[in-house]
């Protein structure tokens, strides 16, 4: 339990800043929809470029990627049939098919895994993580913004994304051992701070204007069914899969892959959902809960089963 407790206090600090978010919103009047935009098309591909730039490329780190990049599209596409069958034509079915493919692996998984693994971790958890905002940026964008536009409109916002775009610069960067101004690597690595900061204060500013209607129990059990339950049951067969059979990875990335399937809803889905117009206050709602749920569940699985 020594190990649960220490974990504990390390994550806490980042439910602070939620509070500073809602206070941000409710007292300065900080528009949440100015802070979504600045992560989703400024932070967000700073953070994507520098992570494939800096990371050494290898057939076990571009592979992170492509995992939960693949496990991704898989939970929305399954979560969007679900959700066309529970809410008909409610638009709720599109943000459920994102928020349920996803998660906070950014903004609350790196300084978590970091805390917890060292700082060795960093560049594991951020190769992974431009999996998961591959799909934010491609699949996940495209059918949330299908909730408020057609598919024309859709395909539009997605191509306009600039993650995409970083991902692609930085491989090349890599690749090509060009070398960034010391200056420059300075300035980019005050967007991780921002990147942390601006999420997780984006969950608290969701919550500013948000009404008991808001609140919908089947959303937010379909969500935790799929982050809590299914996202981590589809890792456990990852891992023994790769320790029967492929022998991919080593015990410390099973450690990451362990940490990064159990983080709350994705801080993003707030931002998107009020970008897009689509159920913010839902999203809102069940990414509080699932926020305040992890700050238990995480230390739990990680005194249990990190190694």
């Amino acid at each position: 339990m020594d190990l649960f407790y220490i974990i504990l206090r390390k994550i806490i600090p980042l439910y602070i800043t939620i509070v500073i978010g809602y206070i941000a919103a409710k007292f300065f009047n900080v528009d949440k929809k100015d802070i979504g935009r600045v992560v989703i098309y400024i932070i967000a591909p700073v953070i994507v470029f520098y992570g494939t730039f800096t990371t050494p490329l290898s057939f076990t780190t571009l592979s992170l990627p492509v995992l939960f990049f693949v496990i991704c599209c898989s939970m929305s596409l399954l979560f969007f049939i679900i959700g066309k069958w529970v809410y008909k034509e409610d638009s709720t079915k599109n943000i459920l098919a994102f928020a349920a493919a996803t998660g906070n692996t950014g903004y609350f998984g790196i300084p978590v895994a970091v805390a917890i693994l060292g700082q060795d971790a960093f560049g594991l958890v951020v190769m992974l993580i431009l999996g998961v905002i591959l799909y934010e940026h491609t699949l996940g964008f495209y059918i949330t913004a299908r909730g408020s536009y057609s598919k024309k409109e859709s395909i539009k916002k997605v191509i306009t994304l600039p993650s995409v775009y970083a991902f692609f610069v930085g491989i090349a960067f890599n690749m090509l051992n060009i070398k960034l101004d010391s200056n420059i690597v300075d300035v980019i690595n005050s967007f991780k701070g921002a990147y942390v900061v601006f999420g997780m204060m984006l969950i608290g500013m969701g919550l500013v204007g948000t009404k008991i209607k808001n609140f919908d129990f089947k959303f937010i059990s379909l969500t935790f069914l799929a982050k809590f339950l299914i996202y981590p049951l589809v890792i456990a067969l990852v891992i023994w899969l790769d320790s029967s059979l492929f022998h991919i990875y080593n015990r410390y990335i099973y450690n990451v892959l362990i940490i990064m399937s159990v983080v709350p809803l994705a801080a993003n889905t707030v931002a998107l959902a009020t970008e897009l117009k689509v159920q913010p206050g839902k999203a809102a709602i069940a990414v509080l809960l699932s926020t305040c749920f992890a700050l238990v569940y995480i230390p739990l699985i990680a005194s249990i089963f990190v190694k």
